[in-house]
């Protein structure tokens, strides 16, 4: 948690410690781990990446040791992993059963999705949610993009063809839920809205929800330039995941096209 415990049902656990007491997790029917140090906040430096992969990979472990001693450990555990572990694919439409890609963050992926499955020795139901970009004007991506965007200076990141795989807040809680409820679904899931866009479609309909022009571009060189490795593994590279298991089980997206779900979040700030 990220805040003190205020009442007995509550537990707080240091990720890279564990859970100090896990006795009040006993016989609790599911988990949901979302813990992890910001990928996009800033270039990565050395230190970051540590703290990028020990708040993924040593924490969850940490966290399925301590369910481990449980007399009755929770029966289902659901760990956010991401879209990165598919890397950089360009066109290729991403589903559950693609394989994994290169680079920092598919690695990343791959060990923090086996450091979950290790749940599933204790007979729990492990899930590792692949989220997309998970649009919020409270935070994330959304976020750090609008003060650009409402100024009129946003723009086109690169050649503007890589894909950006998003899903809605309110459609990423929801499919969380769907998820818990649904004891069949179990292994990897794509959180991912059904229609991944090019940075070029995305900027250009984040401009018409907020009636602002986006004529400024920058080349693949200067976001390289400003942010290194993280703007080759994130801003530039190209993801179109879909959420072909979710589909296939009969969750109902909300908001499945991007200009719907931007008018929807980002109707109260128009100007």
């Amino acid at each position: 948690m990220r805040r003190r415990p205020e009442g007995a049902d509550e537990v707080s656990w240091d990720p890279e410690q564990g859970v100090p007491d896990p006795q009040p997790l006993e016989g609790v029917d599911a988990i949901v781990h979302l813990a992890g140090e910001p990928i996009a906040a800033g270039r990565w430096t050395r230190a970051r990446k540590q703290r990028i992969r020990s708040s993924r990979i040593a924490a969850t472990r940490q966290l399925v040791a301590s369910l481990a001693g449980l007399d009755q450990p929770p029966r289902a555990l659901l760990s956010a992993s991401a879209v990165g572990f598919y890397g950089d694919r360009g066109d290729a439409q991403l589903t559950e059963e693609s394989p994994t890609g290169e680079g920092f963050l598919a690695q990343v992926c791959r060990e923090w999705e086996e450091a979950a499955a290790g749940a599933s020795q204790r007979g729990a139901r492990v899930v590792c949610l692949r989220f997309g970009v998970v649009l919020s004007p409270a935070g994330g991506a959304l976020a750090r993009m609008l003060p650009a965007f409402r100024a009129g200076a946003g723009g086109v990141l690169g050649s503007g063809n890589q894909y950006l795989s998003w899903i809605s807040l309110d459609d990423a809680a929801a499919a969380i839920a769907y998820v818990l409820s649904d004891e069949d679904l179990h292994g990897p899931i794509n959180l991912t809205a059904p229609a991944p866009v090019s940075n070029r479609d995305f900027t250009a309909a984040l401009g018409r929800t907020l009636r602002r022009p986006t004529w400024f571009s920058m080349p693949a060189a200067v976001v390289h330039g400003l942010f290194g490795e993280m703007a080759k593994e994130t801003l530039l590279a190209s993801s179109r995941a879909v959420p072909q298991r979710l589909l296939a089980s009969g969750f109902r997206f909300r908001h499945p096209e991007l200009e719907a779900a931007l008018g929807h979040l980002l109707a109260p700030a128009r100007g």
